[in-house]
């Protein structure tokens, strides 16, 4: 039986200094989450002056997978297992965290001499409980490696997971699907059926879903055996998202994410006494735990 999509109200808003604004759309009282995805934030668009620039210094995780998804700019991940990588618009760059990882995130020295606009989407998904201590991990994909499915009037990338018979290449660990659709005036694209719950939003534009109406920096949740398909109303840009249920409630706290609170006190202890391991090139600054 088809559900009705249920729009995403009282999203929180955070600037980070020099004018970017994050929008926290996950979670809410309304979605903790929505398959494995526990987090997500839409970044900018912001336009960084000459000499200006991101820098998220060295901060620790725990038993989830992240990965940042630009439309613009330029931004370079380092990391305690040694990897360094310049994330930029339609590459992947999926950081599994398991049992524990450091990473920083920095504007690269000629886009911040240059100056650069930002804009993009940065997700957390829950690894499952099996595998939320596995060893971590970091891989790059260029964006010829994605699937690109071509519609009557849309174009969709599939990031991650499955969807529209096609698989990316990214390593994940349970069903899920990550995709970012462009849409025409008057196109419609429906939601991956094989997927129990499903999450749109939208960057640009302005779109139907089912009973709701979605337009910029808006995002609505469903879930059940059948989805409505997405109508566009004007040319838009939206991310498709979801998966299977998660198995069972997670806790987060800070930048920790576990299916066990004693897990999580465990590493805000390691965190606090810096028994996390070093970013190599990037070894002197640290975020501290919160108070």
């Amino acid at each position: 039986m088809e559900q009705h999509p249920t729009l995403i109200e009282n999203t929180r808003l955070h600037d980070l200094g020099d004018g970017f604004v994050v929008r926290r759309m996950l979670p809410v009282l309304a979605a903790r989450h929505v398959g494995p995805f526990v987090f997500y934030d839409h970044m900018g668009p912001v336009d960084f002056a000459p000499g200006k620039g991101l820098d998220v210094r060295p901060h620790p995780h725990i038993g989830l997978a992240t990965v940042t998804w630009l439309f613009e700019g330029t931004i370079r991940h380092r990391d305690s297992i040694g990897s360094l990588a310049d994330i930029t618009p339609g590459a992947v760059n999926w950081m599994t965290a398991g049992r524990g990882i450091v990473h920083s995130e920095r504007t690269p020295p000629d886009a911040r001499r240059d100056g650069q606009r930002m804009h993009g989407i940065q997700v957390w998904v829950a690894l499952p409980r099996v595998d939320e201590e596995v060893a971590p991990e970091f891989h790059h994909h260029d964006a010829e490696s994605l699937p690109h499915i071509r519609q009557v009037g849309a174009e969709l990338v599939l990031i991650a997971g499955t969807g529209y018979g096609k698989a990316s290449p990214v390593k994940v660990f349970a069903p899920m699907f990550f995709v970012e659709a462009r849409l025409e005036a008057g196109a419609e694209v429906p939601l991956p059926q094989e997927h129990a719950e499903r999450g749109v939003h939208v960057v640009e534009g302005e779109v139907s879903w089912g009973d709701v109406t979605l337009t910029d920096s808006q995002m609505a949740v469903q879930a059940g055996a059948a989805a409505p398909p997405v109508r566009a109303k004007k040319t838009s840009r939206l991310m498709l998202f979801g998966g299977a249920p998660l198995d069972g409630e997670r806790h987060l706290w800070w930048n920790f994410v576990s299916s066990s609170r004693e897990r999580i006190e465990q590493a805000k202890a390691d965190w606090a006494d810096q028994r996390f391991g070093k970013v190599a090139g990037d070894e002197h600054e640290f975020i501290p735990l919160p108070a």
